[in-house]
C-alpha cells in the first residue's frame, strides 16, 4: 500500500500518542503517515490526518492559493423571483439555464 505524509505544517509537534515513535530514551513526535487508495480517504483526506492539520495548512498557505486561482469577477446563480411560504420563510429556487444538445 502507498503512503503519504500528512501535510500539516505542525503535525509533528502535536502532543498525541499516535505520533510518538522511537525507542526508550530516543523518542520523537512524527508526522502521521496516511494510507493512499483507501475508499474512505478521498480528496483532502489523502493529504491531511485530521481537520486541525488541514486548517493549519490552509491558514499558512491561503495567500498562495488565492494568487494561483484569483477570482476576477463575481459568480452568479440564476433564480426565480423569491417567494414567501406561509411560515414566513423566503423560498429561493434556482433556474436551470442549461440548453439541451441534440
Amino acid at each position: 500500500m502507498d503512503y503519504q505524509w500528512c501535510h500539516g505544517p505542525s503535525c509533528h509537534k502535536r502532543h498525541t500518542t499516535n505520533r510518538v515513535r522511537g525507542v526508550k530514551g530516543s523518542k520523537v513526535l512524527r508526522t502521521i503517515k496516511i494510507a493512499q487508495g483507501n475508499q474512505n480517504a478521498r480528496g483532502v483526506w489523502n493529504y491531511f490526518c485530521d481537520q486541525t492539520c488541514m486548517h493549519d495548512f490552509i491558514y499558512k498557505h491561503v495567500e498562495q492559493f488565492v494568487q494561483l486561482h484569483p477570482r476576477t469577477e463575481a459568480l452568479e446563480t440564476p433564480i426565480e423571483d423569491p417567494t414567501k411560504n406561509p411560515y414566513g420563510w423566503i423560498q429561493i429556487k434556482e433556474v436551470d439555464n442549461r440548453t439541451e444538445i441534440e
